[in-house]
């Protein structure tokens, strides 16, 4: 009997929420291939460390990943530290700008204790690809780039628009394409998971292993994540984000305040729901609808408890309650100016900007929820004191 289920039942599991396969009936025959056999597909993401933060755009394949392991498949997880240093075009009208190997180090290990938030990290085999790329020498290199033409580079949308409107596309972008699909050749792929954008990245693995004997990779590409803000991907550059390791209150806050419009997408790519009870949350009120979505968004991240613990802060802070877990600021004992004080806990950058919150009325504090009579007042600082300006509140502990 096989270790692993009916082709038909992984098929329907790992086709949801996939925007495009090529191709399914390659996948099939995988999985076929697999169950026989007894052996594991070997499937593959890379993410380059760019970043300080995982955000739930990049939990989207990491998801996936996360599905193909639980099938009893060997997921293969590519830290691009040397991808990284090249920059993915993918997606962008500009190039990125380079980063140096101790920023790449320290973004790699950030990164990896994040995505263990959601993919098995024990089970997956983890690999940095500098461990070939920095063995290239310029015959590899030559033999690298000789694997393709300009013509076939250019037929990229993001390199066509930057040709189109003058922007400069640079001779090392074009490695990058290459570099991914050699990844995928030393660690003999047969699945391989992108965004939409990676369609390209990942069609030259493909190219590249049939050229070196290997049976080429599935490539299996998953939507784009649209931001909070309901326009664009979400980016820490556009401000968008909801980071992985952001605490409970401020993933069920930041995902209460997105667009209604965004909520089927969001429970479809971050949530494992069925359709069916998708839709029957959708046709009723939105608001609890969102209260579900943001719940599983932070048990996933942060355990039932706390999910459940961040539901209840939230109801209570909709009625006008705090709640009961809030960020903890110390300061100084004993009375100290208004605007000191916003500034010292963090609430504002400047004194200008705090003199404008005070007038406008936008901080109060204690338990009758006092606002400062103009902003040359002072305020009784005590330990436990509950500070508040709009939706921002902290408790402060005296030093």
């Amino acid at each position: 009997m096989s270790a692993f289920r009916p082709v038909d039942e992984q098929l329907s599991l790992l086709l949801r929420g996939a925007a495009q396969v090529e191709t399914v009936d390659d996948l099939r025959k995988k999985l076929t291939k697999s169950r026989e056999t007894g052996k594991p597909l070997r499937v593959k993401y890379g993410i380059d460390p760019t970043g300080f933060d995982v955000h739930l755009g990049h939990t989207v394949p990491l998801r996936k990943l996360r599905q193909f392991q639980e099938l009893g498949h060997t997921a293969v997880l590519i830290i691009g530290t040397a991808t990284a240093q090249v920059g993915d075009p993918s997606g962008r009208d500009e190039s990125r700008s380079g980063l140096t190997p101790e920023q790449i180090d320290k973004n790699a290990t950030s990164y990896l204790t994040q995505i263990a938030k959601v993919v098995d990290i024990t089970t997956a085999e983890v690999i940095r690809n500098d461990c070939w790329f920095h063995k290239f020498d310029f015959a590899a290199m030559l033999k690298l780039l000789g694997s393709t033409t300009v013509q076939r580079m250019l037929e990229r949308d993001d390199f066509k628009k930057r040709l189109d409107s003058g922007t400069p596309i640079y001779l090392h972008e074009c490695l990058y394409p290459l570099m991914q699909g050699h990844d995928s050749v030393e660690i003999h792929a047969d699945v391989e998971l992108g965004g939409t954008e990676q369609l390209f990245n990942l069609m030259v693995g493909r190219r590249l292993q049939s050229a070196a004997g290997q049976e080429p990779q599935v490539c299996l590409t998953l939507p784009i994540l649209v931001g909070t803000d309901g326009e664009k991907k979400m980016g820490k550059s556009v401000g968008n984000y909801i980071g992985v390791g952001e605490v409970p209150n401020e993933q069920f806050g930041k995902t209460m305040r997105i667009p209604d419009g965004l909520m089927r997408s969001w429970f479809e790519l971050l949530t494992d729901r069925p359709t069916a009870e998708i839709d029957g949350l959708l046709a009723g009120k939105l608001d609890e609808a969102k209260k579900t979505l943001a719940s599983d968004i932070v048990r996933w991240f942060h355990g039932p408890d706390t999910a459940e613990k961040a539901l209840s802060d939230w109801n209570k802070k909709s009625k006008g309650g705090d709640p009961d877990v809030m960020e903890v600021v110390e300061v100084a004992a004993g009375p100290m100016p208004v605007l000191d004080l916003l500034v010292a806990v963090g609430f504002v950058k400047s004194k200008s900007e705090a003199r404008k919150k005070v007038e406008e009325g936008a901080f109060n504090y204690g338990p009758e929820k006092t606002k400062a009579a103009d902003w040359k007042a002072t305020v009784d600082v005590t330990d436990g004191l509950v500070l508040r300006l709009g939706r921002k509140i902290i408790r402060v502990r005296t030093a």
